[in-house]
């Protein structure tokens, strides 16, 4: 009986002992489960995206013109940002803004044609839609518009296009014509003629160009009214044209605004998020309206970069760096990426990526709702491996537009660096209009755009993949 009682306790005691060695069990795999990190989780704020645009697209920055004093308060803007979100200088950098002397050729408006007897003035016989800022001297060349790819062009030309239709392109046959070898090229006045001088705020485009650099070697563009060409039919093929400009050539600096977030393993290399933070200015009046404001271009952008700022230096510290850069005077042509990409402060080698973000301020009608347009979709497997992550993103619509070679993204890619622009809206009615400002800017589908990036990019930060240029896609010099 007394072996039996003692058998039983014995049991008893080993049964205690087993259901507190689970509860301990329990209370231990509960514990290390709440000790596990969570998720890196952040919510981009809709007001956050409208503060910026409030400063950034506000009458007091005037259009935020390239390598003016306008995109120096911008920049200056961006950089505190940078700073109170916790990024530091880059490396080799004392601060946060990069600055670049650049050349500015000023016109004063009162350029002029003259050719055998006839004698053209800007303003009344023709609009001066491009200039080198030199003088054009050449003869006159007479090309029919159709043949422009065909025919062969009289270095230092000055090419009269002939039959042009009303509608025709007058961008895509400048494009054609730009590396033709002519001193100048003449168009009649059309309706895309007009449209571009619109979206050029009005006023020549003048290349502002590193000091250092030689400058463009693309023909002047001028397009001349009907009774201009009449005057015209005077001159013959071979007669000497002479373009006469009054120019002032002044000395001013181009800003980059740059912040870093320094990776636990510098060996991984550096992930670029960019965008350019410089607009028009200030042109010519459209509905009594003079300044344009560039909410959507590049304001939004410019956003993207900062917010994403916001949220990454948040989070649990990348394995890879990220370099944040709001570059300037890319509408005076590209010139911030250009100095960047001669003066990075990390190795061209070490960037693993650049995604650019241009004009993410409006859904594109041609896109899926909630999707950013990628450039370059079928050239690297980026953008397919972020969209597999929860990135919004899709391939460009707008294939003939070449919108991949349009962008500051295209500087790095020329380097073979995997670079790309996430867009919105390819070109909205609001495209270098003064009425791209707050009003017709779409802050929800911004805010949505901005935060389906955050939790794909932290993976790229954190992992080993490296992006690729897909076989024959890596763009050439």
């Amino acid at each position: 009986m007394m072996a039996m009682v003692r058998a039983s306790k014995s049991l008893l005691v080993q049964g205690l002992g087993l259901l507190m060695m689970a509860q301990v069990g329990s209370v231990s795999a509960q514990s290390a489960q709440s000790a596990a990190p969570k998720p890196f989780t952040w919510t981009v704020k809709p007001e956050w995206v409208l503060a910026h645009e409030e400063f950034l697209a506000s009458d007091v920055l005037a259009g935020r013109g390239s390598a003016s004093r306008d995109e120096e308060l911008t920049a200056t803007y961006v950089a505190s940002q940078f700073r109170g979100y916790g990024l530091t200088p880059a490396p080799g950098m004392t601060g946060y803004i990069q600055s670049a002397d650049v050349v500015a050729p000023i016109l004063d408006g009162k350029a002029a044609i003259g050719a055998g007897k006839v004698v053209l003035t800007e303003g009344q016989d023709m609009d001066l839609l491009f200039s080198s800022g030199m003088v054009v001297v050449g003869p006159i060349q007479r090309v029919v518009a159709t043949q422009v790819g065909s025919t062969a062009v009289t270095k230092g030309a000055v090419v009269l296009i002939t039959d042009m239709p009303r509608d025709g392109d007058t961008r895509k046959l400048f494009r054609s014509l730009s590396r033709s070898g002519a001193g100048m090229v003449i168009v009649p006045r059309n309706n895309s003629t007009q449209r571009f001088f619109q979206r050029i705020g009005g006023k020549t485009m003048v290349p502002v160009r590193l000091k250092d650099d030689e400058g463009t070697s693309e023909p002047t563009l001028a397009a001349i009214s009907e009774a201009a060409a009449k005057k015209l039919d005077s001159v013959h093929d071979g007669e000497a044209a002479t373009l006469i400009l009054h120019v002032e050539t002044k000395p001013r600096k181009t800003f980059n605004a740059i912040g870093f977030l320094a990776g636990s393993d510098p060996s991984s290399g550096t992930i670029l998020l960019s965008a350019h933070l410089d607009h028009l200015g200030v042109g010519a009046p459209v509905n009594g309206d003079a300044i344009y404001n560039g909410a959507n271009d590049d304001a939004s952008g410019t956003t993207a970069v900062m917010e994403l700022a916001h949220a990454l230096t948040a989070g649990p510290r990348p394995k890879r760096s990220i370099l944040f850069v709001c570059y300037g005077s890319e509408e005076a042509g590209e010139l911030g990426s250009e100095y960047f990409g001669k003066h990075p402060p990390v190795p061209v080698k070490d960037l693993v990526t650049n995604l650019e973000f241009e004009m993410i301020g409006n859904q594109d009608p041609k896109m899926p709702k909630d999707t950013l347009l990628l450039t370059g979709w079928d050239r690297s497997n980026l953008g397919p491996t972020l969209k597999e992550h929860g990135a919004k993103l899709g391939p460009d619509p707008y294939p003939e537009e070449h919108f991949f070679e349009r962008s500051d993204n295209y500087q790095l890619a020329l380097e073979g660096v995997v670079a790309h622009t996430a867009a919105g809206w390819g070109v909205p009615p609001t495209y270098h209009q003064p009425n791209d400002d707050l009003a017709h800017l779409d802050v929800e589908f911004m805010t949505s755009a901005i935060q389906s990036l955050v939790q794909p990019i932290e993976w790229l930060a954190t992992s080993d993949f490296k992006p690729a240029w897909l076989p024959g896609q890596q763009p050439k010099r």
